[in-house]
């Protein structure tokens, strides 16, 4: 029993150290990126603040409103009266006259929506943004949007916020790895503060700007979040940016009615994101002169689009509230998710700056709102619920353009507080992610990189290009049987120094992984643990097969934590072992 005893101890004493390092490096965030989190985070709020402010500024300039899609009818402009209604013709050319020098002279990353940028920026570019593309970007955004372009100020404000993390961590000499998480840092804090979405913010910049999820990030973002969202509060208030009539799902049937309705928006959003680069194809095509002069020229079509329909000036947030009130009638519903596709594709077309988020949002609202009528018609029970089907169909439309249902569903559900719309909201979101895969290979963020010939989901590492596991694996550690007592295994284990044994069952089939710290939590917490066999204790690992790219399960390898690497498998028999180290040698040749 004390031969037991004592391979018991090594193993806690292994285990603990493992722990430490472990506990040291998910919680014990740097300090220095804690205080750099910070503030990248009140900057972005106070970014998203002055953002805010220049919108509304360069919007009361081009209209003499705040908002011209909440205006009704067709005012006129009271610094030139006597032009009416077609004032709104102009002012995007004269827009486009003062935005396009500027992005095309300072910082042409400042063209489009944004988003994109920050995405390459971080998986290909070491989080390295330029500083002077926050300052550009917010001017061209701004006046963008005040002369009438049809474009949201969340991919701005992203940008610039990402910016604004990438330059202090370039200032204060952070690491490759730690720039990334300040840029991501920034874009978590843009969202939080814009929609007053904390949660949201968080899991746009994991999901979307940094595509992990790795624990090394999230308190670091996190904070960053908080903090931009205080500040927002601070200056917009804390209240929901949408308020629901009440809502109930009476009978279990009415979710195949959501469903459907995330089948039909996840396609509505894919096929946002083709007309949105068919439009800016046909721009590039028609215009042969000078690029600074492009959107000027190009304003004037699109001021004859807002002059036929004025709800599509700008952001258009009020024409969305109206939308989830039930204002609009089933037909102008359509025209309004037709004309704001066109509308948006021809802003970025013609060398706008400014994002797809919010117009994703406007589509869905009325797309959803729309079906929302419709079904009251047929079912005269559920009329007066076109409130909640627009919400799920902002949901579902920007689920179905991005693929990025976790934001999807949190965002809609921050932006209203509403808890009992969440079941069909996120039925509806993952229909639409679901479709949105069969329909399409990118998504409204990654077909902007991966026309230039970037794949992000590719490695950046030439080397793996074309390389199979069966090529760089070693061979596999010593197995234990699954039947195997307990005791010995434990035993055998603390003696091997392994961190991992693999599992294997009296066929010689693979079934499992018995880890270190698994024999140590299990003996921790029951004292009759070295009574039992080790399929009791084993845990199930995610395998690689020996006919695998090693570009393909990086991330297999990465996240194996205690095991060190991934067990290879062809069939069901263990053929050898994939580790960070042989990762390591096929790079280097």
């Amino acid at each position: 029993m004390s031969a037991i005893t004592t391979s018991i101890r090594g193993i806690v004493d292994g285990s603990r150290d493992s722990m430490t390092h472990w506990w040291r490096r998910v919680f014990a965030t740097p300090a220095p990126l804690i205080a750099a989190a910070v503030v990248v985070g009140a900057g972005a709020g106070l970014a998203a603040v002055a953002f805010r402010w220049l919108v509304q500024t360069a919007t009361l300039i081009f209209t003499g409103t705040t908002d011209y899609s909440a205006t009704t009818g067709h005012p006129s402009n009271p610094w030139v009266p006597w032009l009416g209604g077609a004032f709104v013709i102009l002012a995007p050319a004269i827009g486009g006259l003062i935005y396009g020098p500027l992005v095309h002279r300072f910082a042409r990353e400042a063209r489009g929506h944004g988003v994109p940028e920050v995405m390459y920026a971080v998986a290909r570019r070491g989080g390295h943004i330029p500083g002077r593309v926050a300052v550009v970007k917010a001017l061209a955004s701004a006046i963008t949007i005040g002369s009438g372009g049809s474009v949201g100020r969340e991919g701005p404000i992203v940008q610039i916020g990402s910016a604004l993390g990438s330059t202090l961590g370039r200032i204060t000499r952070m690491s490759e790895s730690q720039l990334r998480t300040l840029v991501a840092c920034g874009a978590a804090g843009g969202i939080a503060a814009t929609f007053n979405a904390p949660i949201a913010g968080v899991f746009f910049a994991l999901e979307l700007i940094l595509r992990d999820f790795a624990t090394r990030s999230f308190a670091a973002v996190m904070l960053s979040s908080i903090t931009a969202s205080v500040v927002g509060r601070a200056v917009f208030g804390d209240h929901p940016f949408l308020a629901l009539p009440a809502f109930t799902a009476k009978q279990p049937s009415e979710y195949l009615l959501f469903a459907g309705l995330g089948l039909l928006a996840g396609a509505v959003g894919v096929l946002f994101s083709k007309i949105l680069y068919l439009i800016e194809d046909v721009c590039d095509w028609a215009w042969r002169g000078p690029e600074w002069l492009r959107p000027s020229v190009g304003g004037l079509l699109l001021g004859l689009l807002l002059f036929a329909m004025p709800q599509l000036y700008g952001v258009g947030y009020p024409v969305l509230e109206a939308s989830v009130a039930g204002k609009y009638t089933i037909a102008f519903l359509l025209l309004l998710v037709v004309a704001k596709m066109a509308a948006t594709s021809l802003t970025i077309g013609i060398g706008g700056s400014g994002g797809v988020f919010a117009p994703s949002l406007v589509i869905g609202a009325a797309f959803g709102a729309a079906a929302g009528e419709a079904i009251g018609l047929v079912i005269p029970g559920l009329s007066g619920q076109a409130g909640t089907f627009a919400l799920v169909g902002m949901a579902a439309v920007f689920a179905g353009a991005t693929r990025a249902p976790i934001t999807a569903g949190i965002i809609l559900f921050e932006l209203t507080g509403e808890y009992t719309i969440i079941l069909p909201l996120l039925l509806a979101v993952i229909v639409a992610t679901g479709i949105s895969r069969l329909l399409s290979r990118d998504t409204i963020y990654t077909r902007k990189l991966s026309r230039r010939g970037v794949d992000l989901s590719a490695p950046p590492v030439p080397a793996l290009q074309g390389v199979t596991v069966a090529s760089v694996m070693s061979a596999a550690p010593p197995t234990v049987t699954a039947d195997t007592d307990a005791r010995e295994a434990i035993a055998w284990l603390a003696g091997s120094r392994l961190r991992a044994a693999p599992v294997v069952n009296r066929d010689g089939r693979f079934v499992g992984i018995l880890t270190s710290a698994d024999a140590t939590e299990a003996v921790r917490t029951d004292d009759a643990a070295t009574d039992r066999r080790v399929e009791e204790l084993m845990e199930v690992a995610a395998t690689v097969s020996a006919d695998d790219h090693v570009a393909d399960v990086l991330d297999r390898v990465v996240e194996a934590g205690a095991t060190d690497g991934a067990p290879v498998v062809a069939g069901d028999a263990l053929v050898g072992w994939l580790a960070p180290a042989d990762v390591l040698r096929a790079t280097a040749g």
